[in-house]
């Protein structure tokens, strides 16, 4: 066909677009396995951290797994607060579960404070021991924010209402404004709060204009993030289902009456 045909230069473009896609595609296939590698060293980095067993984002992945191999996962039951042992952790996904009919919880509407319709009927946490003893539990919390789904930390004290740490690993708010949840100076905040009342009620918030530290009740509140009511609004729910009856209440009640033994 001649060289200038309109009829060679679709299929010249035609060919370049089908050449373009299968390597694309091949670098995709190729590359998932070292994308989930590094998404999970990721959410290791963010449990540590959250911790305060690294202090670092650039800490090295030898030093991740290293300080990871001290955190015990365990799988528990959260509607009756008991440990699960017939699921093993290491392959147990809550989100794949919460997906299952057959695993999956639905959330009564009016119990619904986090938006997340659905949650598997158990899931993953993990402890922090020191001399064989729990000195913090790491709480995974989920919940809608302005734009997404935000999934973090929650570290706390073997006392179940000290915040020793509290961060996110994913998210995809504004950035610049509930974006701020990755702000190490909004994070820096969360450590020695206290999220329970006298009455083991969860009484965490987030005030809007900043926290008044003369104020009763400024032990149990945060600053929200300027210019964020939504995802402010959505951080201060999804902590506030997850620390009830509906989320991690069940469980953090027993480890209390077992003298902080799971």
């Amino acid at each position: 066909m001649p060289a200038d045909s309109v009829r060679k230069t679709f299929f010249v473009a035609f060919s370049l677009c089908l050449v373009c896609s299968f390597l694309v595609s091949g670098a995709s296939v190729m590359l998932h396995p070292r994308q989930e590698l590094n998404k999970a060293l990721d959410i290791k980095k963010n449990l540590l951290m959250a911790t305060g067993l690294i202090k670092k984002a650039g800490a090295s992945k030898d030093e991740i797994d290293h300080l990871f191999s001290m955190v015990e996962p365990i799988v528990i039951d959260l509607a009756t607060g008991e440990t699960a042992p017939e699921i093993i952790p290491e392959t147990f996904d809550p989100q794949k579960a919460a997906r299952d009919p057959s695993s999956q919880y639905v959330i009564p509407q009016n119990k619904d404070l986090a938006r997340i319709k659905v949650r598997a009927r158990h899931a993953l946490i993990y402890l922090i021991k020191n001399d064989g003893k729990v000195s913090q539990l790491v709480l995974p919390v989920h919940g809608k924010g302005l734009y997404s789904t935000l999934y973090g930390f929650l570290a706390l004290a073997s006392d179940t209402k000290t915040v020793t740490g509290f961060a996110f690993y994913d998210q995809g708010e504004t950035p610049g404004l509930g974006g701020e949840v990755d702000n190490p100076k909004w994070k820096a905040q969360w450590p020695g709060k206290v999220i329970y009342d006298d009455l083991w009620q969860p009484a965490i918030r987030l005030v809007k204009g900043g926290v008044n530290p003369t104020a009763p009740n400024s032990i149990h509140q945060v600053d929200a993030i300027s210019g964020a009511t939504m995802t402010s609004r959505g951080v201060q729910n999804l902590l506030l289902y997850w620390l009830g009856e509906n989320g991690y209440g069940p469980f953090l009640q027993k480890f209390r009456e077992n003298g902080g033994h799971v």
